[in-house]
């Protein structure tokens, strides 16, 4: 196992970078600036964009090449690992990055929000891939948060320093929606896969062992990250997969239910429930009709 390099402060990446640190709270780095460097897994306490350029069609999506060649952007929220294999060798990194730790954000609007921009969450390998258009936009904001930090420290550079990373993450959620919408076709084999994978749990003996399938379960079977799958399937759908999995579950429900030789306990702790009482609370919420008046209807 690689050693495990740990990044929690600006100047430490910086120092690796062997480049000069001019806010102790946030970074812009034009790789070509910076010196070679040995890849390596780091530990990043620091909220990352990097603006990677390299071919994107040398990039895989399952079976499928991506199709934006100009430029890849990677996001990594603070606590995760990059891993990275170390051949020993050193490298010239070619691109851009954005570094800033949750300390600039605190008290702002960034802040209360940040949660929100969800792609922080997602793998690599559900990166942003970009048009020439939307890396120059890109681009054009990450200078002008360098230009910030050039300029000496004012009462005014916080204030304009975030709201530019704002802007720029603004810029990424629209660009993640036209991506979403330019994969339709793999985002309707990932919601095809998706339901099967769900009526294969109900039809299983897996409610026993593992409880109600969680969005967490659901996208490592699928092999994609919690946030990137709920994101699809919103903008897909207009539901969420919590949403989705509860619809599943009640339609299951209600073909068990029919079934007289079983009790409703019964088919709760099928179904996964631990206590039957919450089974008839979420049952009798999405049809108007507690488990046993259902029974009854037919």
């Amino acid at each position: 196992m690689d050693e495990l390099i740990r990044i929690e402060s600006i100047s430490q990446y910086n120092t690796a970078m062997r480049l000069e640190t001019l806010h102790p709270l946030v970074t812009v780095i034009d790789f070509s600036k910076a010196q070679q460097i040995q890849q390596m897994r780091r530990y990043m306490g620091l909220y990352t964009m990097f603006l990677k350029d390299v071919k994107c069609g040398d990039i895989k999506y399952g079976r499928n090449y991506y199709d934006y060649q100009e430029g890849t952007l990677v996001f990594i929220a603070p606590g995760q690992v990059i891993e990275v294999e170390n051949s020993g060798e050193y490298i010239q990194p070619k691109g851009w990055a954005l570094l800033f730790h949750p300390d600039l954000i605190h008290g702002t609007s960034l802040g209360q929000h940040i949660k929100e921009y969800t792609f922080f969450s997602y793998e690599v390998y559900e990166a942003l891939h970009l048009s020439e258009q939307e890396r120059q936009i890109v681009l054009d904001c990450l200078h002008k948060i360098d230009f910030e930090l050039q300029h000496a420290i004012d009462k005014h550079s916080k204030t304009l320093i975030v709201t530019n990373i704002e802007l720029l993450l603004n810029y990424c959620v629209r660009f993640y929606d036209r991506q979403f919408i330019t994969r339709s076709n793999v985002n309707k084999d990932i919601l095809i896969r998706f339901e099967k994978l769900l009526d294969h749990y109900f039809q299983s003996e897996t409610p026993l062992l593992l409880g109600l399938p969680t969005v967490s379960y659901c996208a490592d079977k699928l092999n994609l990250s919690a946030n990137y799958l709920g994101d699809l399937i919103k903008k897909e759908t207009g539901k969420s997969p919590q949403e989705h999995i509860q619809l599943k579950l009640i339609d299951v429900a209600k073909e068990k239910i029919f079934d007289t030789s079983r009790s409703v306990s019964e088919v709760a702790y099928e179904l996964g429930f631990k206590y039957p009482q919450h089974f008839t609370r979420m049952f009798k919420k999405s049809t108007g009709y507690s488990p046993h008046e259902f029974r009854n209807l037919g």
